[in-house]
């Protein structure tokens, strides 16, 4: 498995990628795709991995900033990650986040958020921070990561490509 930046040439297959590991996803609203592209056509993705096997693109993983109301900076919204369905369980998921948070570290972030599965981010040291909140969802599937052991708080805002055009 070979994890590398997105490049132009990406675009395409990242998007049919992400349709097809979200499809059998009941929580979805199946909107991820489109939530990539416009955070690429702002230029608000900040950093944009992709998993290859055998020239085959198996997974995708984006970050892009996020607001916090105590004025914190530095913070990244880890999502959409994406692997295919037959790939799943293989542990591209955990090389992909592993390689982003890493990338995360390299520039400095001071942490990491994201709307996910307690089980499978714990691992990573992601935890439910009863001081950071992420309006209408479930608290329990919201977790951080302070990348620096200085923590934040305050409501969370992310990018509006989540929610717009979407």
């Amino acid at each position: 498995m070979v994890i590398r930046p997105e490049q132009p040439a990406d675009i395409e297959r990242i998007r049919a990628l992400t349709l097809n590991a979200f499809v059998n996803q009941a929580q979805s609203n199946h909107t991820e795709h489109r939530i990539i592209d416009r955070l690429r056509e702002t230029h608000a993705l900040a950093i944009s991995l992709l998993a290859e096997v055998d020239g085959e693109i198996v997974g995708h993983i984006a970050f892009s900033e996020v607001d916090i109301s105590d004025s914190s900076t530095g913070w990244y919204g880890l999502g959409p990650l994406s692997v295919l369905p037959a790939m799943q369980r293989k542990g591209i998921g955990r090389a992909l986040v592993e390689a982003g948070l890493k990338e995360l570290r390299k520039r400095g972030a001071q942490g990491c958020l994201l709307l996910g599965n307690p089980s499978f981010y714990r691992r990573f040291g992601f935890a439910n921070n009863p001081d950071l909140l992420l309006a209408e969802f479930p608290q329990e599937h919201f977790l951080a990561l302070s990348l620096t052991g200085e923590n934040a708080r305050g409501v969370v805002t992310y990018h509006p490509s989540f929610f717009n055009n979407c």
